[in-house]
Formats: C-alpha cells, sequence, structure tokens
C-alpha cells in the first residue's frame, strides 16, 4: 500500500481552491507547510476535481493497484505453466519452477496439483535390485511365466512378496509371456 501523507483529499482541493480564490503560490506553501513542487504536483492531478471525485480517484488508483498485483501474479502462474507443460518428470517440474521466478515451491506444488510431502518424498531405490535381477533370470529361462508364477517361484526362494508388488516390479521390469504360436 502507499504511503498517505499529511494531507487528505480534502485538504489538498482546500489549498488548491484557496489559489484559485487569488492567493499567491508561495503564500499557500508557506502558509501550509509544503514545496513549490508539492504544491504543483497536486495541482496536476486534483486540478478542477471536487471532493468526492477526489475520493473515487484514490478509490480507482487502489483497486488499480490490486488489479496489477493479481495480474502480475498469474502472469507468473501461466509462464510457469507454460514452462512445465514442456517436462516431463513431474518432481523436475516443480524443483525447475521452485528455483525461478519468485521461488516458492508451496505455490509450485499448487499450481501442478502436487502434495508438498509427495514433492519432498524421496523414494528408497535400489531395496527390490536383487528381486528385480532375479525374476529377469527365471522370466529369461521361462519366457511362458506369467507374474502369478514367478511370485510363487519366488516366495519357495525365499524372496515372497505381495502379489501386487510382483505385478508392479513385472511391468516396470517390461517383462512379458511369449505368446505361443499358431497351429
Amino acid at each position: 500500500m502507499i504511503r498517505r501523507g499529511r494531507f487528505t483529499e480534502d485538504q489538498i482541493i482546500g489549498v488548491l481552491r484557496e489559489h484559485e480564490a487569488g492567493v499567491k503560490t508561495a503564500e499557500l506553501c508557506r502558509k501550509h507547510g509544503i514545496s513549490d513542487a508539492t504544491f504543483y504536483n497536486w495541482k496536476a492531478k486534483y486540478g478542477g476535481m471536487t471532493v468526492s471525485e477526489a475520493a473515487r480517484l484514490l478509490a480507482l488508483e487502489d483497486e488499480n493497484r490490486r488489479l496489477k498485483k493479481l495480474l502480475a501474479e498469474s502472469m507468473l502462474d501461466v509462464s510457469a505453466l507454460k514452462d512445465l507443460l514442456r517436462k516431463t518428470d513431474l518432481v523436475c517440474r516443480v524443483l525447475r519452477y521452485g528455483g525461478e521466478a519468485d521461488g516458492r515451491p508451496r505455490r509450485a506444488c499448487r499450481l501442478i496439483g502436487v502434495n508438498r510431502s509427495a514433492w519432498q518424498y524421496e523414494p528408497l531405490r535400489g531395496k527390490d535390485d536383487a528381486v528385480r535381477e532375479r525374476m529377469r533370470e527365471i522370466a529369461n529361462e521361462r519366457r511362458c511365466f506369467g507374474y502369478r508364477r514367478l511370485a510363487i517361484l519366488l516366495k519357495r526362494e525365499g524372496k515372497g512378496m505381495n502379489l501386487k508388488k510382483v505385478y508392479r516390479l513385472y511391468r516396470e521390469e517390461r517383462l512379458t509371456v511369449r505368446k505361443r504360436g499358431g497351429r
């Protein structure tokens, strides 16, 4: 918000009316304790206005300032979203946006619809590497085994896990059951 001066709009218009009545500029400035430059700024801004018009002008200036701020924020959001559309990895998007412009990851997460806790989460990689390797070995030996059969074999080897997890790893490793040939 802009700093308000010592004088209200009513007082400023009163000073300008005194000047219109014939009082010299130097006397007015001395009487009210203002500089010539301030007086001429007031005259340029408020000259010929009534008190209600000055109040309306001030209200419009405040509204204009608020709208400019909203426009600037929305333009920042739009530019960030355009930048995000070009990227593929969601976490990279948030990291890129969080480092740019105003550097607010909270806002970046809100824009792309991600929880900040999900953004900050770092998954533990390498936990299932041994199981993945064994799944690949079994699948290469026996291409006709699907994920269910692999889950059973892994369980026999002591590496049992949830069937949904086996299916997820199976898909991530791009393992597929070999189709039978036509007869």
